[in-house]
């Protein structure tokens, strides 16, 4: 049997060697492309054919959520994971239905996240228990993962162009994903809508 094939995408440079470099002692696991973006994510994938994709939810430039969508639509047989430093429950949804085969965080131990790689190559899910118990608690979010991201950093403060420049936007899209989440919401402005997400738990 061959080996599983693995893209790892992950915008800090130290935790994607070291998470390369772990799996490198599993016989069965090779890690055939690398990225640090979600543009050179999908670019990678493409070029290398990976059985799975292990993408970080932050990923600059696209999320995880949007490569894994772009990867399940493109490129058939290969499967994908999200790792999250915090998993917010409407990720774990648009994720979902994204195609994500499997949810976990950045905690999980090398041994673990590679029987979750050979889990998810075989066909089968696996979704973090406390990121799944997370999501069923808080119910559906109105938000889209992009539209939290930005409310969160809005929330704590940030500048517009601060804002773009943490999650790779321009700020022009940055006001319109904020204008969206804060006409979902029902709020006022970024600072009250940013409340209401904090108290149902959707930032």
């Amino acid at each position: 049997m061959g080996r599983i094939r693995v893209l790892l995408a992950d915008d800090e440079h130290l935790i994607r060697g070291a998470l390369a470099s772990l799996l490198a002692h599993s016989d069965d696991l090779t890690v055939v492309a690398e990225a640090a973006t979600g543009l050179e994510a999908v670019s990678m994938a493409r070029a290398h054919r990976p059985d799975v994709a292990v993408l970080d939810l932050q990923i600059p430039g696209h999320d995880g959520i949007e490569v894994a969508r772009t990867l399940h639509n493109e490129l058939d047989g290969c499967r994908t994971m999200i790792l999250t430093s915090y998993g917010r429950p409407g990720h774990l949804k648009s994720a979902l239905e994204a195609g994500v085969r499997g949810f976990l965080p950045k905690t999980v131990s090398a041994h673990d996240l590679a029987n979750i790689i050979r889990t998810v190559h075989a066909g089968r899910r696996y979704i973090a228990s406390e990121l799944g118990a997370d999501a069923i608690s808080c119910g559906d979010c109105p938000l889209t993962p992009r539209e939290a991201d930005v409310l969160s950093l809005a929330a704590d403060g940030a500048s517009i162009v601060r804002i773009a420049e943490q999650v790779g936007l321009s700020p022009g899209t940055v006001r319109n994903h904020i204008s969206s989440a804060v006409s979902k919401l029902g709020a006022d402005n970024r600072h009250e809508a940013a409340r209401t997400a904090q108290q149902h738990g959707w930032i």
